[in-house]
């Protein structure tokens, strides 16, 4: 299976530890309210499509405490350039279970988190605590958060095959209320990581006079170690006419020598009583890891090496628009109230130092992607 799962591994995960994070992010001392979730999600792009449900549920006494559970699912089939290069078209699906815990005490808020997540060739267990604290007459929102992941890296076909990596995140953010009209969020998170850390299907090419194509491919071969650091600093402004902006930036740095830069910039415009509208840029750039290349030279030409293109050199451009519609009529019978949410974004992505091995001649690698998510929310 084939080399693309490391890519497409790599974007789910990423939106694990986003919901992982959710808690660290929007906490103060109050608990979050009751209500129910039920979101359709969906990727398309480079040849990877990605869909799946999830349903989120929560329910707290209205005091002390409140609880969560969430499911999480995707199926997915890949014939993306990794695919076409070294292997053959693939499908499979993984489920993600998370259940968390919130207890609130004066105006500190304390909360527990475990996300199961599986699927056939990968497994990860992941434990979050998160301490959120008010201060000032709720001016100020101090959070503290802490997550530990447990993976079991397996390869299909090999039974002899078994590898473990171990996640650690700290996080750090500050929430302000600057103005009447201006708040401030500035976040810190340092991560650690160490095991395997590379995908055991994906490989390297290097020149081969001995085959026909004149290219060679031997296994990658990564640090069993990583540590990276991540700021930024996000602010919301509330305009006159009920309107709002968002802006914000994110540096993020790593022992691999990869530097990245993400600016943002999202517009929310209220219509009558039941719409909201929203349209958003974001801007990502990072550098190539000190061990990738496009081509290496001849075979074993180093000790570590990589040709996964997420750490090459690359840049994307991603465009969102959204809209929200709160169902009218007020309460009906247990239900207080009911929105109807759908967004889409379109991402472009451009890989300065990665190229498309089934034809030379092309330019560097690039392709376009369609995210969708429509969701409905009910509070009860």
């Amino acid at each position: 299976m084939e080399a693309a799962v490391a890519a497409t591994r790599a974007w789910r995960h990423r939106i694990a530890a986003i919901l992982l994070l959710l808690p660290a992010l929007t906490h103060s001392a109050i608990l979050p309210e009751d209500r129910a979730d039920a979101l359709y999600h969906s990727y398309d792009g480079g040849g990877v499509t990605v869909t799946g449900p999830s349903i989120l549920v929560r329910k707290g006494d209205a005091k002390r405490f409140s609880a969560s559970a969430n499911y999480y699912a995707d199926s997915i089939s890949s014939a993306s350039i990794d695919v076409v290069t070294q292997g053959s078209e693939y499908s499979e699906s993984r489920d993600q279970y998370s259940v968390g815990l919130d207890y609130l005490h004066a105006d500190t808020t304390m909360s527990l988190a475990y996300t199961n997540s599986e699927e056939s060739d990968y497994k990860a267990d992941t434990y979050s605590v998160t301490f959120s604290q008010t201060l000032f007459g709720n001016m100020t929102t101090v959070n503290l958060g802490y997550s530990r992941g447990f993976d079991d890296v397996f390869r299909n076909g090999d039974t002899s095959f078994s590898e473990t990596a171990d996640h650690q995140n700290y996080h750090m953010s500050l929430t302000q209320v600057l103005t009447r009209d201006l708040l401030l969020s500035l976040n810190y998170d340092a991560v650690t990581d160490e095991g395997f850390l590379n995908n055991p299907y994906r490989s390297v090419a290097f020149l081969d006079t001995s085959t026909p194509s004149g290219i060679g491919f031997e296994p990658e071969a990564y640090p069993n170690t990583r540590t990276s650091n991540a700021v930024s600093a996000n602010f919301l402004y509330y305009l006159p006419y009920r309107a709002t902006i968002k802006a914000g930036y994110r540096y993020y740095a790593d022992d691999w020598d990869i530097a990245a830069h993400t600016a943002e910039l999202a517009y929310v415009h209220p219509f009558g009583k039941h719409w909201i509208f929203e349209t958003g840029y974001r801007f990502y750039t990072q550098s190539e890891a000190e061990f990738y290349a496009d081509f290496f030279p001849r075979a074993d030409a180093q000790n570590f090496k990589a040709r996964d293109k997420e750490l090459s050199q690359f840049t994307d451009h991603t465009i969102s628009l959204g809209v929200s519609y709160d169902l009218p009529g007020g309460k009906r019978g247990f239900i207080d109230k009911t929105t109807l949410n759908l967004k889409y974004s379109y991402i472009l992505f451009k890989y300065d130092n990665f190229t498309d091995l089934s034809d030379s001649s092309l330019p560097d690698y690039e392709f376009s992607a369609s995210v969708i998510q429509a969701f409905a929310s009910i509070w009860y």
